[in-house]
């Protein structure tokens, strides 16, 4: 496949904001076409890459030359949709959660296997390298041994009118911040985590969860608090407990792509800061994808649906 070329199921703003211009710019990718209910919603969005502009998105699963689809839709639709175009022979990158309930998201990872598709889910701070080192940093032992995890990612209130307070329309807490933090936790302690207690709690006059948080732990003991929230101070952090020292990393979970991370560690030695070189995680992520067609995968399956479990048993 000389490039993947991609369509797009809407215009939601983190399409227009952020994943058209790290598709443009991606080698061996293409922006095919893009859809909306609204043709000149369409024509207006698909007007800066050149690109064609359709109306409904059960045209755009038919076109011939679309052999990729990205699904930026509200998240009750994402599973709907998702299969819809796995369905069309399309391959999927759909944007986080992959579904709001596990059983529908290991329903998509089976229909995309049996088709041969590619299938990811939209995680974008996992392709960030920091997050590496940070695991060669407690693999090699300079916290000891781990103890602990925390992690937070909360956002100033959205108007009352934003999909994100829709219940219809999956909104809420947990699946727009809610995510991060649980899937950080997985990445970093695994898949063997279960959840000892939660609790979601909304604003007033707000008929979804603007706030929640959840203790988890691991077989071996290790503990996982995670806070998330719709009606916060902005916080984008997590923190690794260990015997003997900690490492902590702020703006963990969406920096911009001109930002060099800083790590902070400390230990009985004293305490340090690792600067890291800037890295494009959006870019990343589109290039990951395209090699997840190229090869016909569902990457980090395991993950994404370890993390789909465990946001099912917070909610319940």
């Amino acid at each position: 496949m000389a490039s993947v070329r991609i369509g797009v199921l809407g215009c939601a703003d983190i399409a227009r904001r952020r994943m058209l211009p790290a598709m443009a710019a991606a080698d061996g990718v293409e922006i095919t076409a893009i859809a909306a209910r609204d043709l000149e919603r369409a024509e207006e969005t698909a007007r800066p890459y050149g690109c064609r502009a359709v109306r409904g998105y059960d045209a755009l699963l038919a076109l011939p030359d679309v052999d990729a689809v990205y699904v930026p839709l509200p998240a009750a639709l994402h599973a709907r949709w998702a299969g819809a175009a796995l369905r069309a022979g399309k391959h999927v990158l759909a944007e986080k959660p992959l579904s709001c309930d596990r059983g529908e998201s290991a329903g998509l990872v089976e229909l995309a296997r049996g088709k041969g598709l590619a299938l990811m889910e939209n995680v974008m701070f996992v392709h960030h390298p920091q997050h590496a080192v940070v695991r060669e940093l407690v693999a090699d032992g300079v916290i000891g041994e781990l103890r602990s995890f925390r992690a937070e990612f909360t956002v100033p209130r959205m108007p009352d009118g934003d999909i994100r307070h829709r219940p219809e329309l999956g909104g809420g807490a947990l699946w727009d911040t809610g995510v991060y933090p649980v899937r950080a936790a997985v990445h970093f302690l695994g898949d063997g985590l279960r959840v000892v207690g939660a609790r979601l709690a909304a604003a007033e006059g707000i008929t979804v969860d603007t706030a929640g948080s959840a203790l988890l732990d691991t077989p071996a003991g290790v503990t996982a608090q995670l806070t998330f929230g719709l009606d916060h101070g902005y916080r984008s952090a997590y923190e690794l407990v260990g015997s003997r020292g900690r490492i902590s990393v702020d703006r963990a979970f969406t920096p911009p792509a001109d930002h060099r991370p800083v790590l902070r560690i400390e230990s009985p030695t004293g305490q340090r800061e690792i600067t890291l070189e800037a890295h494009d995680q959006v870019g990343a992520t589109v290039l990951a994808f395209a090699s997840a067609v190229r090869a016909r995968e569902v990457p980090a399956v395991r993950d994404s649906l370890c993390t789909a479990g465990l946001l099912d048993r917070i909610r319940n």
